[in-house]
């Protein structure tokens, strides 16, 4: 057997130590002076540690609907700069609907509507109204968007809870995976993260009659919001609130969100730090309407109607309410997380207890313990001293895997488990190959040392072509699965590799080393 390259052995001998202080962290805590990358522990999965499991459905149509009423505003803006009046602009499902008061600006308003809206299909004008229709293909793009939206807003979110390793992800077209592992409270995470949080600032109608407004007789471009519900005599009751219909603010110019104290009620409160276009605008808002109200308002409830009593340059605002602290908490999260491009509906719960994800734990263990025992006590009695390396292989590779986990930060889960029960017997599989092959070279009358050469040398390309197959598998399943089909991907894909490296490198550095200790050998072990 030719000699073992020294490189090899301390190449060996490396990755035992990175592995053993890698996999430290698992069973016990590590010294401060430890290295930050292999100072984290493995994560558990939502069945290991239990937690909450949600599927929400994204009203995607609603984020449809939501762009087609914001492009209301370019519009008016652009006919106003134009100088074209108009007598009606509206929505109507997905497209917008305009008016316009003369017959005499028909074609300009065609031609500028045609150059501004490019989204759209514009019909010809009929008694003076144009129809823009949104094209198909730019709604379906506002969809993809408003999923893609929402899970970093979800992200965000749950983020804030100080939860670890939450997998959220998109299932289908308009479906999103959430997964808590570790949090148990799940009216809370379903509360903080359906809420839309759409915050929008609009002037009231200071001249506006309300009594005729509540009466039927709405004035033109205004509309009714409500404020939060209250008891007064005993009775529910909402502050009706007549307001003009754009909104001068949105939550999308909101930078920062903080809980603060409102010091003239001594309550909690929330404080808003705008972005600079924000502030820019919130700047001209208030220097234009000084005495006038504006009102804040929160997912279509008015929080608040303040007069502007000055003009107000910082770039912040200020939400109170008789907030209890956790309240204004998680209103804070919300609004520093942003809105959800639209409304979300929980349509599947569950919720699993630390309980039940330890006895998926132990039960998880024995099946490796068994299993390795099993593979093991084989291994010693058919294959001896030879069986006894492979042993020792196998138990690095158990460590391997747990190290490289915990590098990479891979989650743990019950199918994750079995991926690892899976590699305990492929490990073994590799070593069997290799042994059979040793066998082999005696009978055919080579010398120990040349059959050993011999079984290494042509069991490697079985190995290799068996093992990445079985990796290609691993990798589809990664690259289609989700969840726990994941977590069945990374831990194969990560025994394969480790499995290869024990099999095929580390088992020959042993032998190779005991070999050249005896001298010449007369019979092998196996």
């Amino acid at each position: 057997m030719h000699s073992f390259p020294r490189w090899k052995i301390w190449l060996i001998l490396s990755v035992l130590a990175i592995s053993l202080m890698a996999s430290l962290p698992n069973v016990t805590s590590v010294p401060s002076w430890w290295p930050a990358s292999l100072s984290k522990p493995m994560s558990l999965g939502l069945d290991l540690k239990g937690g909450i499991h949600l599927v929400l459905d994204v009203d995607v149509d609603k984020a449809v609907s939501h762009s087609v009423e914001e492009d209301i505003d370019s519009a008016r803006q652009v006919l106003r700069k134009a100088k074209i009046r108009y007598r009606k602009l509206a929505t109507d499902g997905n497209s917008l609907v305009i008016t316009i008061k003369n017959a005499s600006d028909i074609d300009a308003a065609e031609s500028l509507l045609k150059e501004t809206f490019g989204n759209y299909t514009m019909t010809s004008a009929v008694d003076n109204t144009f129809r823009l229709a949104l094209k198909e293909s730019i709604a379906e793009e506002t969809r993809k968007f408003a999923v893609d939206q929402a899970i970093e807003v979800i992200r965000g979110r749950i983020d804030a809870l100080g939860t670890t390793e939450p997998v959220i992800i998109k299932q289908g077209k308009h479906r999103i995976l959430v997964q808590i592992p570790g949090y148990e409270d799940t009216a809370h995470a379903k509360q903080l993260i359906g809420r839309t949080a759409q915050l929008e600032f609009k002037l009231v109608d200071e001249k506006g009659d309300l009594d005729k407004a509540m009466s039927g007789s709405l004035p033109p471009g205004d509309i009714i919001m409500y404020g939060p519900e209250q008891m007064r005599n005993g009775q529910s009751y909402r502050q009706p609130y007549l307001l003009k219909k754009r909104t001068l603010l949105s939550g999308t110019e909101i930078a920062d969100a903080r809980v603060s104290i409102d010091s003239r009620f001594n309550e909690d409160a929330v404080t808003l730090k705008f972005n600079s276009k924000g502030a820019r605008k919130f700047d001209k808002l208030t220097a234009a309407h000084v005495g006038e109200r504006f009102a804040i308002i929160l997912e279509g409830v008015v929080n608040s109607a303040p007069v502007i009593r000055e003009r107000i340059a910082g770039g912040s605002a200020q939400i109170t309410g008789s907030f209890s602290p956790a309240e204004a908490h998680d209103l804070a999260i919300i609004l520093r997380a942003g809105a959800l491009p639209a409304p979300v509906k929980v349509v599947e719960e569950r919720s699993i207890g630390p309980s039940l994800g330890q006895d998926s734990i132990d039960q998880g263990m024995n099946s490796i313990i068994v299993g390795c025992i099993l593979v093991l006590i084989f291994m010693a009695v058919y294959y001896r001293m030879f069986g006894m390396v492979a042993n020792v292989a196998l138990i690095f590779n158990m460590l391997l895997i747990l190290a490289a986990m915990s590098i990479i930060g891979g989650t743990l889960t019950l199918p994750g488990i079995a991926g690892i029960v899976l590699t305990i017997g492929m490990a073994v599989d590799a070593n069997v190959l290799i042994f059979e092959r040793i066998r082999e070279e005696l009978h055919l009358g080579k010398t120990p040392l040349a059959a050993i050469d011999g079984g290494y040398d042509k069991a490697f390309s079985t190995i290799v072509d068996a093992n990445i197959t079985t990796l290609i598998a691993a990798i589809v399943l990664f690259q289609f699965g989700s969840g726990p089909v994941k977590g069945f991907a990374i831990t194969l894909s990560v025994g394969i590799l480790a499995s290869m490296f024990t099999a095929i490198t580390v088992t020959r550095a042993i032998i190779a080393t005991s070999t050249a200790r005896r001298g010449r050998i007369e019979k092998l072990s196996i």
